[in-house]
């Protein structure tokens, strides 16, 4: 890893293993040896097993429903559908509009119809298998831009409750239009560009285990990114009050925005409660691509007009996204769309839709990137058909529009921090390039382990692209997160305890909050309490958000904590003013030794409880189709950047693609923890990867053709090329740390790294990703 390093937020004197320090993942060993415990793992004696019964048609009215043989089999408890939910029949992130288990219509194939639990999972399978349901099946919509028409069947025949502008099929419509884009310019570009459907992949199934409580309530051990989101759905479904349902994070598998949605929470508590038993659900490989919404499929218009030296003078764009069945959170990642639509690019005069629509094809929701990762393909592809139009360096057209700190978005917000989108580019574009093989390998062709190539009709392509996004929730949401910090003498060593209701999904956020403990109280054992909801909620493990809101919250609580440890140490008489504490001890101006912490605390026990709310946001402003500036406000708390070189040998006739190097740069306002910075960025830049080249859910007429991992492919280790990664720390003065969100970045701009590599090589416009070899070769 290089990069710049600069001052940042006022930091304590950090302890070994603190902030800026790379120490052990707690959780690292247990997981290479295979020892660690997942969701799927939970076991209790005298569970049952629980399985869903789902819908095999995209849209269908339901005549009836006919449990009567699945109650019949033998080693049967419980066979439930919506008429056994005892409260909300809806639930949703935002806008509760999906049927917890479908009621007199199915929306998509492998909708809920049904639930099952039984004394074995293969019993479970059988009973479900012996529901009879009688459908009434119903042409699908699943064209997006067919369910926009005025007309068109609607997907919902009653409005949901959405307080988005829209109508008819179209869940939200965001409008930005900002000075004059019907401006004329020496130089007009247009484009046509589509995103196809990605999956999530993580590797751990949604599982969950649901325990019956003696108060009547329930407990779930659950793999989720939100714990208390989840409670609020479970309560409001089970007809129970919040406190009587109790989740506990379990070990989760990866996440990349798909366990933000309720999937088997529900129906594991409603058939623990009806059955009186501990209930367990995982779904199988092929039941999870049904069970968990994707990323949004996008298809985009975008027309650039620019003046002869290169300069923006305005951009268009229209991008409609496919939303499936029921909203997630489609909402918000439209409005991510529209925000993000022009790029990191200065343009005063700008005009975009962005659209997302009701359809009978998956839900979709959040996935890393959540919007900007369709639009960063778009905007990018047109910079490049820009610079070959004009003759000008691809990066250096890049460099001339390059947003900046004071830079003013298309929604009229002000850039108030770091924005390096040029020294980026420069800093990829001055990195080393890969050393000309010495000696003719064929396994280094694209195809050459299959033997498909000995070099012949393989070129060469080089690709630049750079994108951002915002960093945690925006539009006026209360984006908070809650910790609890606790210092004590445990043995003879003073030890702190850290307790959040955050999800650690692999990311490493246990290792973080550790490091923030170590260093604001001076200590080297820290303990993580296991993530539950009897603390305040952390909010969502999504939007780059964590280490900025649960890690201020943290820092937050070990302050009090650290206030009461001095004012300890005052009543015995210690002078602790200008005090620290660091090493175990309590220190004075210049470093002296006052006193060791385990004698300042004695039998006490210092806790605090912080919450950490960032600064506020606004929506963005909405009309009804008037003239004058709209889709304006301060509606993001921050903005992440990245860039990408992508060196790929091509073969322009058989139009495979191996990729050389990838070389990226990114800021991330202080590295508390460089190592896992960097596997951050190294695994977001191969997910799009993935998406450049080959992850695609392929959906035929509402039905998912491709549930599997022998179908749905993703990199392998084979498929991934050596990274050159850079990483800037310009600090956010607003920030914890001075940080930035680091997850989501490198997976915008790594997807048209890809395919401008691709394109310089063949020389075809390539409006459409992931990438197919009749694309690059031409040949149908």
């Amino acid at each position: 890893m290089t990069g710049t390093r600069s001052e940042t937020a006022t930091t304590t004197t950090s302890a070994q293993g603190g902030v800026g320090d790379s120490p052990l993942r707690p959780d690292g060993t247990a997981k290479v040896t295979g020892d660690f415990a997942y969701s799927s793992d939970l076991w209790m004696e005298d569970m049952l097993w629980g399985v869903t019964l789902r819908s095999p048609h995209p849209r269908a009215r339901i005549r009836s429903i006919d449990i009567g043989a699945a109650l019949a089999t033998a080693g049967v408890t419980a066979v439930l559908t919506h008429e056994d939910v005892p409260g909300a029949k809806h639930y949703g992130l935002e806008i509760e509009d999906q049927p917890v288990l479908a009621i007199d219509q199915v929306r998509y194939t492998g909708e809920p119809v049904a639930v099952v639990a039984a004394d074995h999972p293969e019993t479970a399978r059988r009973a479900a298998a012996r529901i009879v349901v009688d459908y009434e099946v119903l042409e699908p919509i699943v064209d997006s831009r067919a369910a926009m028409v005025e007309g068109s069947p609607l997907v919902h025949d009653v409005p949901t409750q959405s307080h988005y502008p829209g109508g008819g099929n179209i869940l939200r419509h965001v409008r930005i239009r900002r000075g004059d884009p019907e401006l004329s310019a020496d130089v007009v570009v247009t484009g046509d560009y589509e995103v196809g459907m990605q999956d999530q992949a993580f590797l751990g199934p949604e599982s969950g285990l649901a325990v019956p409580a003696e108060d009547g309530g329930v407990d779930l051990f659950i793999a989720t990114q939100w714990l208390h989101v989840d409670r609020r759905q479970v309560a409001r479904s089970l007809g129970l009050p919040e406190a009587k349902v109790r989740l506990t994070l379990a070990g989760v598998g990866g996440a990349f925005g798909a366990r933000e949605d309720v999937s088997m929470q529900i129906h594991a508590c409603l058939l623990a409660l009806r059955a009186n038993r501990p209930v367990k659900m995982v779904y199988s490989r092929e039941e999870s691509f049904y069970g968990h919404v994707h990323r949004h499929p996008a298809r985009m218009h975008f027309e650039h007009g620019a003046n002869r030296d290169g300069k923006l003078a305005y951009v268009k764009a229209s991008v409609i996204l496919d939303g499936g069945a029921y909203a997630s959170s489609s909402p918000a990642v439209v409005s991510n769309a529209a925000s993000f639509a022009v790029g990191p690019y200065e343009c005063d005069n700008v005009l975009v839709d962005g659209y997302v629509l009701y359809t009978n094809n998956p839900p979709c929701g959040a996935m890393r990137g959540f919007g900007a990762v369709q639009v960063c393909f778009g905007h990018e592809s047109q910079m490049d058909k820009l610079a070959d139009r004009l003759s000008i360096d691809p990066v250096d057209l890049r460099i001339r529009n390059a947003m900046r700190e004071g830079s003013r978005l298309p929604t009229g917000q002000v850039v108030d921090s770091a924005a390096p989108v040029a020294e980026l580019l420069r800093r990829v574009r001055e990195a080393p390039m890969p050393p000309d093989a010495t000696d003719f390998d064929v396994r280094t062709m694209p195809g050459g382990v299959s033997n498909t190539t000995h070099g012949e009709g393989v070129q060469r392509g080089i690709g630049y692209a750079v994108g951002f996004k915002n960093v945690g929730y925006s539009e006026g949401f209360d984006d908070y997160s809650t910790a609890r910090v606790r210092l004590e003498v445990l043995g003879d060593e003073a030890t702190a305890t850290v307790h959040t209701a955050a999800a650690e999904v692999g990311q490493g956020l246990n290792t973080v909050v550790a490091q923030i403990a170590r260093t604001e109280l001076g200590v080297g054992q820290v303990v993580n309490y296991p993530a539950d909801t009897s603390v305040g909620s952390a909010g969502s493990t999504s939007a780059s958000r964590q280490s900025y809101c649960t890690g201020g919250a943290v820092r937050e609580a070990c302050l009090a904590v650290r206030d009461g440890v001095l004012a300890l140490a005052a009543a015995k008489g210690i002078a602790v003013e200008g005090a620290s504490l660091a090493g175990g001890r309590l220190l004075g101006p210049g470093g002296v030794t006052l006193a060791d912490l385990v004698d300042v605390l004695g039998d006490e026990v210092v806790e605090a409880t912080r919450e950490f709310h960032h600064r506020p946001t606004v929506p963005l402003t909405r009309d009804h189709g008037g003239p004058g500036d709209v889709g304006q406000g301060d509606a993001h708390l921050q903005f992440a950047f990245a860039a990408h070189r992508v060196i790929a040998d091509v073969d322009v006739e058989l139009g495979l693609v191996r990729l050389v190097e990838v070389t990226t740069a990114q800021d991330v306002g202080k590295a508390l923890n460089p190592q896992l910075v960097v596997g951050q960025i190294q695994g977001g830049t191969t997910q799009g990867l993935g998406l450049a080249l080959m992850e695609e859910i392929q959906v035929r007429e509402g039905k998912i053709a491709n549930p599997s991992f022998t179908d749905y492919l993703i990199p392998t280790i084979l498929d991934t090329p050596p990274m050159q990664v850079h990483v800037l720390e310009l600090a956010d003065p607003t920030a914890p740390y001075g940080l930035r969100g680091v997850g989501e970045p490198p997976t915008i701009s790594s997807t048209p790294a890809v395919v401008s590599a691709v394109r310089a090589a063949c020389g075809r416009e390539l409006p459409r990703v992931p990438l197919r070899p009749e694309y690059i070769s031409g040949v149908q």
